[in-house]
């Protein structure tokens, strides 16, 4: 990240309103108040692209209270976030991704391979840009006509099959989420010659999402609009939208869960397998 000129950054981890919706909000007691603990750096990332630092990312802890039991979900898990300001599309930051990806793969595969392990002939080959799926098209593949709700873990696990399948690429983005989908998602930024549909994207790998980002609202007029169709009061992100008051490029971003994709490179049946001391709605020792 360094090399592509990030800079590196910390953000808070106690909050008083979370980004990603408060059904996955773990409240903690604050004082006399209350605050919750972060499910993403996503509001500090964009305010700092405002603040005039261009290209940020994260390595940190994010928690998110995810009731479902399964291979892929855990409650405590390391993201990667990174926003990047000036962008002129989506493809701006999904290209941005494929190279983190790619390099990171690469360098993964050298390291394996000076210490002869086994675990480097697994690795895939990486080979960009990854296919761009719109979600409308991987949706007809499964015969789905309702746009509206996003895809189940059985939906992305058999477009996995097919999109490897036609194009021979374990990765692809999956695009153009419409905004039924993201509805929740207040700062996703809508395409403007189709307010139906968003930039935002998912990146998956053999029908496991391990990112997802796109465009952000970088106007405050629609922001805040955005913001009350999602249910929720302006007023409670003040200092989040003071940061768009003066001015805001345009601007984009991703979260990777780095749990996810050391659980597909490694081929690990269970996400657990992937990290130490791992935590879900059923275990917290040891």
């Amino acid at each position: 990240f360094i090399e592509r000129g990030f800079l590196e950054v910390e953000t808070p981890k106690l909050l008083r309103q979370g980004a990603e919706g408060g059904a996955t909000l773990f409240p903690v007691q604050y004082f006399e108040g209350r605050a919750f603990l972060a499910q993403s750096p996503q509001l500090y990332k964009q305010m700092l692209i405002g603040a005039g630092f261009e290209r940020v990312f994260e390595i940190a802890p994010a928690f998110r209270a995810e009731p479902s039991d399964t291979v892929r979900h855990i409650t405590e898990f390391t993201s990667l976030d990174a926003e990047i300001g000036y962008i002129g599309g989506p493809d701006d930051v999904r290209g941005e991704l494929e190279g983190v990806i790619a390099d990171t793969i690469r360098s993964s595969r050298e390291q394996l391979m000076r210490s002869d392990n086994p675990l480097a002939a697994g690795l895939p080959e990486i080979v960009v840009p990854f296919p761009r799926i719109p979600f409308a098209t991987a949706a007809s593949w499964l015969d789905r006509t309702d746009l509206s709700h996003d895809f189940g873990t059985e939906d992305e696990r058999a477009i996995g099959e097919i999109a490897v399948k036609r194009f021979g690429n374990p990765f692809y983005f999956l695009i153009d989420y419409p905004t039924a989908v993201k509805a929740g998602t207040f700062y996703a930024g809508r395409r403007d010659d189709d307010p139906s549909l968003t930039g935002y994207f998912d990146l998956d790998y053999h029908g496991l999402e391990i990112a997802s980002g796109g465009p952000r609202e970088h106007r405050l007029g629609r922001l805040e609009a955005q913001i009350r169709e999602a249910g929720l009061d302006p007023a409670s992100f003040s200092g989040y939208l003071d940061a768009f008051r003066y001015g805001m490029p345009p601007h984009g971003g991703w979260g990777l869960g780095i749990d996810r994709l050391v659980q597909a490179l490694a081929r690990l049946p269970n996400i657990r397998e992937a990290r130490l001391f791992p935590r879900d709605r059923y275990r917290l020792e040891p």
